[in-house]
């Protein structure tokens, strides 16, 4: 399941919003909500756990982390959605390869859906994806942005700091391909782009130049796997911001992600 919703914080550094479903399978998170994303307007996030009874209560609260404990998160415009569990196919080793299964993205926002860090892939609001990263996410859906393929792809928004990742099964000493899409939102993201990928033992850095108008352009690395169980990792290498404020963070587009072994 799904909690998403539209956050409006003071700028502090501290500011939070903790979530907690009852009765559930997942803990409660502190998700740390903070208008560095978007400068101009609320953030949309989302959350996801697993539930354990057809009725819960979902309880929405302050820590009071923050500098000054009168301050506080607004909420509004909350959803709840159910995702199913996505697999591999026989022609893709990857789990929701395209990102077509993900949070509720409400018809009135225009900014995607912001994906918390250090989600596990069994409750990650991107289903079989891991987001490992210190920083956000973001969901965006082709309604608004520039996406490669489909409704729906990831843009890495917060350099290093923002990654995602999938564990796949493969064989020992067996060769894959791993093949994906980078580009840019078209949301004003401009400059000298960097994705780099990482599978197994092997790593390629892909150059994406961006003038913020939208494009992508597709690549491929060959790899072999070390054991039954191979990490496939994706981080952009260089922090950007939109060239209309200087200050929301934005990144490269990364969509149509595909592993398929190769003939021996």
């Amino acid at each position: 399941m799904l909690i998403n919703g539209n956050v409006e914080t003071a700028p502090r550094k501290d500011e939070a919003l903790r979530i907690a479903v009852s009765p559930s399978l997942s803990a409660p998170a502190d998700v740390a909500v903070r208008t560095l994303y978007s400068a101009d307007t609320a953030d949309t996030w989302a959350w996801g756990f697993r539930a354990s009874s057809p009725v819960a209560q979902v309880t929405f609260s302050n820590p009071g982390l923050q500098e000054d404990a009168a301050c506080g998160p607004l909420l509004d415009a909350v959803a709840i959605k159910e995702l199913p569990t996505p697999y591999p196919s026989k022609d893709n080793l990857i789990k929701n390869d395209g990102f077509e299964i993900g949070p509720q993205v409400f018809k009135n926002s225009t900014v995607g859906v912001l994906l918390p860090p250090k989600q596990k892939d069994t409750t990650s609001p991107l289903p079989g994806w891991i987001i490992e990263s210190l920083k956000a996410v973001r969901y965006i859906d082709a309604a608004h942005f520039s996406v490669p393929a489909g409704q729906y792809a990831v843009e890495l928004v917060a350099g290093r700091e923002s990654a995602i990742a999938q564990v796949i099964r493969t064989v020992p000493n067996r060769a894959y391909n791993l093949s994906f899409v980078v580009g840019d939102a078209k949301n004003g993201c401009h400059g000298s782009m960097l994705v780099q990928a990482f599978a197994g033992n092997v790593t390629q850095k892909v150059p994406f130049e961006s003038t913020g108008k939208g494009g992508f352009k597709p690549t491929s690395l060959r790899f072999v796997a070390a054991g039954i169980r191979t990490r496939v990792t994706f981080y952009s290498s260089f922090y950007h911001t939109k060239a209309t404020d200087g200050v929301s963070l934005c990144g490269p587009v990364l969509d149509q992600v595909k592993i398929v072994p190769l003939k021996l």
